[in-house]
């Protein structure tokens, strides 16, 4: 059937895959040995430890496309109620020969887009009703075969999880410091652990941050250059994105900031540095080296 296919017609990308691969093996690595560390370190709460990893995977792994939709205020809206996002997102999906995913707005002047879900089945796209407002068609079309290019990668799926350690090493220190674990023995090995669990935890998020914001950067760049290819218009994805950049001054700061957690799923963040550490800590890589690669692939359809 159409809803089991798993490849679409856009363009492979080795290199994320690459990516994606180390930074789960890396990731799973990390998890391994931070689990561990805290049931040595926890001897008589290792039922909890295992019962808080896996109760947090699942509800991150199977209910994140929904807290997501959620947090952002997005509602599906059916072909009737957006004739014109329904039909953009129709024509991608033919283009890339891939099930159509669910469809939504989100009720902000932020102009913007993301796409959830961990496969094509269970995909939802979604933009806001400021982009929609700004962007020509075209644009958005370019910036829909963004973000479905997230869903036909996989890449959504990918950070869903890598994220995920970073998550539990913060609710597992709360749990330590405000929940009372091991404060019933007072030996020197609960003190020892009371200064060991924050600290291991502390360097278990920085590490799987780094790690995510590494792949979140070059996942962007794979996103563009899928889109650009499949729909053989880098010039209106170009025009898309200076627009949405230009656009994004003029938003009151207090709305970016509520839109800012969610930078990593975003067309383009909330807000960008031109700071060479922000830029390291950044989600996504510069317009400039958005617009530059954009630049080289009109050239090579060009010729």
């Amino acid at each position: 059937m159409a809803a089991a296919r798993s490849h679409t017609r856009y363009t492979p990308d080795r290199g994320l895959t690459a990516r994606m691969a180390t930074t789960m093996f890396l990731i799973g690595l990390l998890y391994v040995v931070f689990v561990g560390v805290l049931m040595a370190l926890m001897r008589g709460a290792w039922p909890i430890i295992l019962l808080i990893a896996g109760g947090l995977f699942i509800v991150q792994f199977w209910f994140s496309d929904r807290i997501a939709a959620y947090s952002m205020g997005a509602r599906e809206v059916t072909p009737q109620q957006a004739p014109e996002l329904h039909g953009a997102v129709d024509r991608i999906c033919a283009l890339a020969d891939m099930p159509k995913p669910r469809v939504a707005i989100a009720d902000s002047d932020v102009p913007n887009a993301f796409a959830t879900g961990r496969n094509q089945e269970t995909a939802l796209v979604c933009a806001t009703t400021g982009l929609l407002r700004r962007l020509e068609p075209e644009e958005l079309e370019g910036v829909l075969a963004h973000e479905l290019s997230h869903v036909a990668h996989r890449d959504v799926a990918v950070m869903t999880i890598a994220s995920f350690l970073g998550v539990l090493a913060g609710v597992m220190t709360r749990v330590w410091l405000w929940g009372g674990l091991g404060r019933s023995s007072r030996d020197s090995s609960t003190a020892i652990a009371m200064i060991l669990i924050p600290l291991v935890s502390a360097v278990v998020y920085v590490i799987s941050f780094l790690l995510t914001r590494v792949l979140s950067r070059y996942r962007e760049l794979s996103a563009d250059r899928a889109a650009a290819l499949l729909t053989g218009r880098p010039s209106a994805l170009a025009a898309a994105l200076t627009k949405v950049d230009g656009e994004m001054a003029r938003i009151p700061t207090r709305d970016l900031r509520k839109a800012e957690p969610f930078n990593a799923f975003f067309f383009t963040p909330a807000f960008s540095s031109k700071e060479s550490l922000a830029r390291l800590l950044s989600t996504h890589p510069t317009l400039e080296q958005r617009l530059d690669q954009l630049g080289r692939i009109s050239a090579q359809l060009g010729r």
